[in-house]
């Protein structure tokens, strides 16, 4: 076989799968039009935009650790501690800028300076798991499990329990400001989904995340740093969790102690069925998007339908089923 017809196959073969992604995004837009009826017609309260800027608001910090977990899906790696990364770091950074009547430490730091110290100790725990995971070469998921399960216990520790509250103005803009009648935590998001997006399919660390995730290897024959990107990813996603975090707290205008919990089940759930890849090295970020949105749709028509709760979590574990279906029917395994 002549080495024309060996690249062309390469070639063909590297379109066919960018193209399959591309179809595993888009494929969402048809149900999220169809869940967008169906809405309308479940309750008029569903179109008002005063819901959909409700949705989009509380969904704006999903996003965020959606795509903090995508991009480490696609170096072909897992962070669990996502999760509790979410709680910590706004709960250490609020404990410390609250007076002791609010749960607070008493320390009473500036404002900004609690939004920065969570986003130090989100970038911490994202360094230890980059150097545990990659450098160490501890296995993914059982050392990300024991850190969100050594972060929780942390996190409900330093405050014995208790929510933190009383948290000044620039603390909570983030979660709870507008900017130009749009929620700033959405305007935030939808520049993470971008920025991300556009990172991955024009700058070469981008081009070599994929490469990474499709064959760790070769991409290390390439010459391609591979630990040092791996890494730098693990520090990325969780600056991002801890972003999200500072965003849930000023939406609520509290940090509570078990804020998080159960979190990691509907980021994977979102970005599973928007067509990331377990395996790694294949999935856009216009698909984690649509994952987004299509679970907070679902979920948001099930609340105003008042369907019980457990069952919105159900829909969770529905929506990953019907993603692995779809992913074997036309060709982009998700697992």
């Amino acid at each position: 076989m002549s080495a024309w017809t060996v690249g062309r196959r390469r070639d063909l073969g590297k379109l066919a799968r960018a193209g399959s992604s591309t179809v595993r995004g888009l494929a969402l837009l048809p149900a999220i039009v169809a869940l967008v009826v169906i809405g309308a017609f479940v309750n008029p309260a569903f179109m008002r935009v005063s819901n959909l800027s409700n949705v989009a608001q509380q969904s704006a910090a999903l996003g965020a650790v959606v795509v903090a977990e995508s991009l480490i899906m696609l170096i072909g790696n897992m962070d669990l501690s996502v999760q509790s990364t979410y709680g910590l770091a706004p709960m250490i950074g609020a404990w410390l800028i609250v007076p002791i009547a609010g749960q607070g430490l008493g320390t009473e730091l500036p404002p900004l300076a609690g939004v920065a110290i969570a986003l130090l100790v989100g970038l911490l725990v994202g360094t230890i798991n980059g150097l545990c995971v990659i450098r160490a070469r501890f296995n993914g998921f059982i050392f990300t499990l024991a850190m969100l399960t050594l972060l929780a216990g942390i996190q409900v520790g330093i405050v014995s329990g208790r929510t933190v509250y009383r948290l000044p103005d620039a603390f909570i803009y983030l979660g709870s400001g507008a900017l130009l009648g749009i929620p700033v935590s959405v305007l935030v998001s939808a520049a993470i989904f971008l920025a991300s997006g556009l990172f991955l399919h024009y700058h070469r660390l981008g081009r070599a995340m994929y490469a990474i995730g499709g064959n760790l290897e070769a991409a290390r024959a390439a010459g391609i740093r591979v630990d040092a990107i791996r890494i730098g990813v693990f520090m990325v996603a969780g600056v991002l969790a801890a972003l999200a975090g500072v965003m849930t707290a000023g939406r609520v205008v509290a940090v509570t102690a078990n804020q998080g919990s159960g979190l990691i089940f509907t980021v994977f759930a979102a970005a599973v069925v928007g067509g990331i890849s377990l395996n790694g090295g294949r999935g856009r970020m216009i698909g984690a998007l649509s994952g987004v949105v299509l679970l907070a749709l679902v979920n948001n028509i099930l609340i105003l339908s008042e369907i019980q709760t457990f069952w919105i979590d159900a829909s969770n574990g529905v929506m990953i089923l019907i993603a692995l279906t779809m992913a074997r029917f036309i060709g982009t395994e998700t697992a």
